[in-house]
């Protein structure tokens, strides 16, 4: 019976982490898959020692990532014996692949013990377990006390760039030289948590920044690109425009698109619904900003499609399923349709989510109904709106989401102001 409750919790696991970023599930969804998940933890967690013992330490050392984190995550809510030693000491000789897995468990774990293991987490020298040290912080909003300066000029990139989000997350002042020094990094990672960080704190260089990362057409400018669409104007939808001539950007683009709420971004949209590599993402990014009904008639039936590359210079093509591959393609006869009788409610001039006029109302709505994959995007505009002061942790349990969710009810209309309005020289 205990075997089964640490293989379901591990297929749940998977299917909750999975559903994080899903298309076609909401919040509700997720839910339900989690109520399911906590019941399987909660009955390995009050077997006690012979779970502990034959089950859930030997599972620490295996190579799935779902069965390691489940396992993990249940230790830590087990206190006799004490689980969190148990952990701390796996995750010290964990082996990189299953690295992550640990620290899900530990970013998912709501518990002010995380604050003993900052001086654990912070002594491994090696950068990904670092990197994934400092994030974690960075997730809870835990301090990492004294040593956060020096992290902050490490000499690998991703270790500062995780460093600048923990510094943004606690409103931790550091160094102008060194923030400019960030901002202008050839590393897409660290150019990208530069100009987060700068935007929480009102900086204006960090807009000119995302701004210019967008008209160079960087290698990777999927983040700038992203930020341009949720605080330009109706102007910047042009920039973005732009960037559909080079097939590398396009993803990218549609995926900014959608949240910049424009009219003139449904359009441009529309004009590429009959292109089937990025059908599927105008016609998402269509949807995010019109409200386009759910409906069937607006969607093409799936298509079975061959599972080995038809031609041989596809053979280096990326096979792997990823969240987009689920989304339905359109019917562009049916879209066009409905769009000549709804345009007209459209101003040029305004934002809109999913049909709204754009606001605190409608993207409170969203972050309760809309998809899980757009949910991490609106969050990041509350936080960004807010200046750092409200936070909707969207890979948290979503008991937590939703208490953030009703926080946002109560907030002030002045934290929901534009966050490219007020920003001043660095």
């Amino acid at each position: 019976m205990l075997e089964q409750h640490l293989s379901e919790a591990a297929f749940l696991w998977g299917q909750r982490e999975r559903g994080l970023c899903a298309p076609n599930l909401v919040l509700a969804d997720v839910a339900e898959t989690e109520e399911r998940l906590l019941a399987h933890v909660d009955g390995l967690a009050v077997a006690g020692p012979p779970a502990v013992e034959k089950l859930l330490i030997p599972a620490l050392e295996e190579m799935e990532e779902e069965q390691v984190a489940a396992a993990a995550y249940t230790l830590l809510n087990i206190q006799e014996p004490p689980g969190t030693d148990l952990v701390r000491t796996a995750l010290e000789v964990a082996s990189p692949e299953v690295l992550p897995a640990f620290y899900r468990a530990l970013e998912l774990w709501d518990s002010a013990a995380l604050r003993t293991w900052v001086p654990a987490l912070l002594k491994q020298e090696e950068p990904t377990r670092l990197t994934l040290s400092l994030e974690l912080l960075a997730s809870h909003g835990v301090d990492p006390g004294p040593p956060l300066p020096e992290l902050l000029r490490h000499e690998e990139p991703k270790v500062v760039a995780a460093a600048l989000r923990v510094a943004a997350r606690i409103h931790h002042p550091f160094d102008r030289h060194l923030y400019q020094s960030c901002l202008g990094s050839t590393a897409p990672a660290l150019r990208d948590a530069a100009i987060q960080t700068g935007l929480l704190e009102g900086r204006r260089s960090a807009w000119a920044a995302c701004q210019s990362a967008v008209e160079s057409t960087a290698p990777d400018l999927a983040f700038p690109a992203l930020l341009l669409a949720l605080g330009g104007e109706a102007r910047d939808v042009e920039r973005l425009r732009k960037l559909l001539h080079e097939p590398r950007h396009r993803p990218a683009t549609f995926w900014a698109l959608g949240f910049s709420g424009r009219r003139s971004a449904a359009e441009i949209c529309l004009e590429w619904m009959e292109d089937p590599a990025v059908s599927h993402l105008a016609l998402e990014a269509f949807r995010s900003i019109t409200g386009l009904p759910q409906e069937e008639r607006f969607a093409m039936p799936p298509v079975e499609e061959d599972p080995l590359p038809p031609l041989e210079e596809d053979l280096a093509a990326d096979l792997t399923h990823g969240p987009e591959d689920d989304l339905p393609r359109p019917a562009t006869t049916e879209v066009l349709a409905w769009w000549k009788l709804e345009r007209r409610r459209f101003d040029l001039e305004r934002r809109y989510l999913h049909g709204e006029p754009f606001g605190m109302e409608a993207l409170s709505a969203a972050l309760l109904t809309a998809p899980m994959r757009r949910r991490h995007v609106l969050a990041l505009e509350v936080t960004l709106r807010s200046r750092g002061r409200l936070n909707v942790p969207t890979r948290a349990w979503t008991s937590l989401q939703r208490k953030a969710l009703a926080n946002l009810g109560t907030a002030a209309p002045s934290l929901f102001r534009s966050w490219t309005s007020g920003l001043h020289e660095p």
